[in-house]
């Protein structure tokens, strides 16, 4: 538009103005055909400079009220578009084919000492550069605030398509617990053992059992402040032999203990013990191969552990997610459909006694579904806080259910300062609540006594009832039965649903007690 007005201006014969101003529209037309592609763009801005100096170049007429040469402070618009899109390269390029096709224009049209179109071709070849710089900041500044945010989230997505690619091939995916069990399998082939554990970093200058292989239970010491080989051998990454079990329980008899450290790049990301119940039983001939096998799967377990993180964040969002959809849609829309009936009844006349009595168990049912909705949203949202632990994330979760069920709640709670890892925590929790919504939903009980005992790598959560229980259905038939039966083969755990005396069920779950020999955690 700036070039027709000024071609108008500068001259009353209208077919070369004409002539110009089609010239310049067949120029622009390749970047506005096809704007997502790069080189349209391109093509067309240096045509536009060309068809620019061309036209400016022409030699005034006598009936001319400007001088062509103004046709130049169009310049600045392509030596913008340029800097701003292109780059600094491609705006040298623009600004020589602009002072080429000048100078060429000028020499073909014997323009060259004419002093307007001199000063104009200095005065707005300047002004067109300056354009150009301006816009080159402009390209500039968006690049870098791209560059602060985009790069991390395109690496975030590369990396995670990887991860899920890996993980699907992986012959045991990126569980950890399956990862350490088969460390320890190997282990146990290279020196003997008659309890083993795997403990990775938990902050707060404590350890978590990852998973143990023990006839029995085995309370391991997992505090850096004690005096073991723990503290040293996370620190020097160096193995650690010692005659002292690891035990809190202690041993009445002979021991040795191997802590081995399990290093990716200059980090410690967990360590192994070994402990036989003789002496002697780790030489310095073993210590080495004992160490190359940890060696071995120490980034392994560190990858399952990041995936394990990862993924358990995801869930917890999508718990969230899924909490704040069904507040804000479903139990709205049915605390709405409760008014529409309340309104109703107030509405009906008198005589509809069998319309009012219909409409007032359609009211009850209604809240009655709202309750439940609640309560669910209450399930969707509890998680086992950093800060609290898994007793106390029980004990709220029983409490607030057994108080609108009208169930007298017996909590018995027994943890210690040491915790389970975050992921087994989240599965006993989940373990527990279906328990709890089962006696409230189908037992028909009048009390509920639940036991938390958490003493790392043990743990045993029980919840009884004395309502009607289990009758002659299997309790492996239920759905519910069969999330927490899943549940608990994910952490190892052994599962239990008994009848209780003299009436009632009981629902317990042990962790990294006497299982299966070799397969506790």
């Amino acid at each position: 538009m700036l070039v027709v007005v000024l071609s108008l201006a500068s001259t009353k014969s209208i077919a070369p103005t004409l002539l110009w101003c089609a010239l310049f529209a067949l120029a622009a037309a390749p970047g506005l055909v096809a704007p997502e592609r790069p080189w349209p763009a391109r093509i067309g801005w240096l045509a536009e400079v060309i068809v620019v100096s061309m036209a400016a170049a022409t030699p005034p007429g006598e009936d001319a009220a400007v001088h062509p040469a103004l046709l130049l402070s169009y310049l600045a618009a392509p030596a913008f578009a340029v800097g701003a899109v292109a780059g600094g390269l491609e705006l040298a390029g623009l600004m020589v084919v602009a002072v080429v096709a000048l100078v060429i224009s000028g020499a073909l049209q014997d323009q060259l000492g004419d002093l307007t179109f001199g000063l104009s071709a200095l005065e707005w070849t300047v002004v067109a550069t300056l354009a150009g710089l301006l816009g080159l900041a402009v390209h500039r500044l968006v690049r870098s605030r791209a560059d602060a945010v985009e790069p991390e989230f395109v690496q975030a997505a590369r990396l995670l398509t990887q991860l899920r690619t890996i993980a699907r091939q992986l012959p045991g995916g990126l569980d950890p617990g399956s990862l350490a069990d088969r460390l320890l399998e190997e282990l146990g082939q290279v020196a003997p053992t008659d309890r083993s554990a795997v403990l990775t970093g938990s902050g707060g200058g404590r350890l978590e059992v990852l998973t143990q292989r023990a006839p029995g239970r085995v309370a391991w010491e997992t505090s850096f402040d004690a005096d073991t080989p723990l503290a040293d051998t996370w620190a020097s990454q160096q193995p650690q032999i010692s005659s002292r079990s690891l035990d809190r329980a202690g041993s009445s008899g002979p021991v040795s203990v191997l802590v081995l450290p399990m290093i990716t790049g200059v980090r410690t990301v967990g360590l192994v013990v070994l402990e036989s119940d003789r002496v002697g039983a780790y030489p310095p001939a073993v210590v080495p191969e004992a160490v190359e096998v940890v060696g071995n799967a120490a980034l392994r377990l560190e990858t399952a552990l990041l995936f394990d993180e990862v993924r358990g964040l995801a869930t917890t969002e999508e718990r969230q997610r899924l909490a704040r959809e069904i507040h804000d849609g479903v139990a709205q829309e049915l605390v709405m459909v409760g008014y529409g009936i309340d309104n109703a009844i107030a509405d009906l006349p008198s005589g509809s006694e069998a319309a009012e009595s219909t409409l007032r168990l359609l009211r009850t049912e209604v809240t009655r579904v709202i309750t439940e909705l609640r309560l669910s949203l209450f399930e969707l949202r509890s998680d086992v806080d950093r800060h609290g632990g898994l007793g106390s994330a029980i004990a709220d979760y029983a409490r607030t259910i057994g108080s609108s069920a009208g169930l007298r709640v017996h909590l018995s709670l027994d943890e210690s300062t040491a915790r389970l890892p975050a992921a087994v925590e989240s599965e006993l929790l989940r373990i527990a609540q279906e328990a709890v919504t089962n006696a409230r939903k189908h037992a028909g009980a009048a009390n509920l006594w639940v036991t938390c005992e958490v003493d790392p790598p043990y743990a045993q959560i029980e919840v009884s009832d004395d309502g009607k229980g289990l009758g002659k259905e299997r309790p492996d038939g239920r759905y519910g039965m069969t999330i927490m039966a899943e549940r608990a083969n994910r952490v190892r755990a052994e599962l239990e649903i008994v009848p209780r005396a003299p009436k009632g069920t009981t629902v317990r779950v042990v962790l990294g007690g006497k299982t299966r020999q070799g397969t506790a955690s």
